[in-house]
């Protein structure tokens, strides 16, 4: 059996030389913190895990180990979270001798987490850490889509060492991958290479810019929905609200819009992993970044604290629960059928299989509306691509 006091240290930061919240209103005080007082017990009671990764290397920004503890020490001056999931700090995981070493010891903490339904909220470190969660969904033998928001594809084509940069390289070199579907929101174009963005779209990936995804952001909402991991990068921030990072740019989300799509990630209730990357105090401005990078962590828990589990549910057609909407295009032999949630007002297509299993695509109202125009919705087309045999 896994012992998780063989892999971290207790949390060990410095108390806020001031507190804006009085009693029992932090966020310290609703979680379980790992301290030099208090060994790991019982981890499986927990929904939620917090566990700090302080690895530089594999990363031109060797800064980005220190963020954990700069990302914690902001974390904990916010307001308790609502709700009653149960919330543990494992601390920070020791740093193995090898880059290699670290990427094997996190995946045994993701693997055995997730066998013990503890949902994991990874705080890095660099993003070079994806390649352990890959290693770690393949290992369970899931295949899974994996969701970034970052302002780069992670991906250079003639690069055989993978870094912070390239994480992607290593995955889609790996033919043991479980890795099925990419899903990118906030990339932007000046920044990456036309080549890449086509490879990516010849795999049928979904690629959101970051102007598009900022006109309408509630449209990303679903590609949470349907995604297994969600990663965000925190360079997918514009310079003036998060300077700290080894890449930043003068466009990108603004800090309420990333907030935002972090509980768009929270409320997903397919999402298996959480992380948050590139953070580099070093780099930072009176801890702007390590700040807004802590609300980006506190939203998503909010987020998960309102969770209603409704994907398991979607084929029940007798909960009164959904609703359906059969809606005829012209273009299509058959009826699209959008369900929708009663309780979240939520939307899925149905999208029937040859084996008498629905498969339900994550939506929205505006495709519904889409589909009543006689058009038929890109994520309906993207969905039946995907499922093709």
């Amino acid at each position: 059996m896994t012992d998780l006091n063989d892999y971290f240290n207790p949390v060990s930061i410095d108390p806020p030389g001031f507190e804006s919240l009085a009693g029992q209103a932090g966020f310290v005080h609703n979680i379980t913190v790992h301290t030099e007082s208090t060994s790991l017990r019982d981890p499986g009671k927990y929904k939620i895990a917090i566990l700090g990764v302080p690895e530089g290397r594999n990363s031109p920004g060797t800064g980005t180990m220190k963020g954990p503890d700069s990302i914690r020490r902001e974390l904990y001056r916010l307001a308790r979270i609502p709700g009653k999931s149960k919330i543990i700090d494992l601390g920070n995981m020791k740093q193995g001798t090898t880059f290699n070493d670290t990427i094997a010891g996190l995946n045994d903490i993701l693997v055995f987490l997730l066998s013990e339904n503890v949902f994991p909220v990874i705080i890095g470190g660099s993003s070079a850490l994806v390649t352990a969660i890959d290693r770690t969904m393949t290992q369970l033998k899931k295949k899974y889509s994996l969701l970034s928001v970052d302002s780069r594809i992670d991906f250079i084509g003639d690069r055989k060492e993978f870094d912070s940069f390239s994480y992607l390289n290593s995955i889609l070199q790996n033919h043991k991958s479980t890795f099925d579907h990419f899903i990118n929101i906030g990339y932007q174009t000046h920044l990456n290479d036309q080549q890449v963005i086509n490879r990516f779209l010849r795999r049928k990936s979904e690629l959101v810019r970051t102007g598009d995804a900022r006109k309408a952001i509630h449209l990303t909402e679903p590609l949470f929905r349907d995604s297994d991991v969600a990663v965000f990068d925190i360079s997918s921030v514009r310079q003036s609200d998060a300077p700290g990072t080894i890449s930043p740019s003068p466009n990108g989300f603004y800090g309420e819009e990333i907030c935002l799509l972090a509980r768009y990630a929270g409320i997903s209730d397919n999402l298996k992993i959480f992380g948050l990357f590139d953070v580099d105090p070093d780099l930072d401005v009176r801890n702007q970044t390590s700040g807004l990078a802590a609300q980006i962590v506190w939203f998503f828990l909010e987020g998960f604290s309102q969770k209603q589990y409704e994907t398991p549910v979607l084929n029940d057609y007798h909960s009164g629960r959904f609703i359906r909407y059969h809606v005829r295009v012209t273009d299509l032999d058959d009826d699209l059928i959008f369900v929708k949630s009663n309780l979240t007002d939520r939307w899925w297509m149905e999208m029937p299989s040859g084996n008498d299993v629905n498969h339900y695509i994550a939506c929205s109202h505006d495709d519904y509306l889409k589909a009543n125009r006689n058009e038929v919705p890109e994520r309906w087309v993207r969905g039946a691509e995907r499922l093709k045999p």
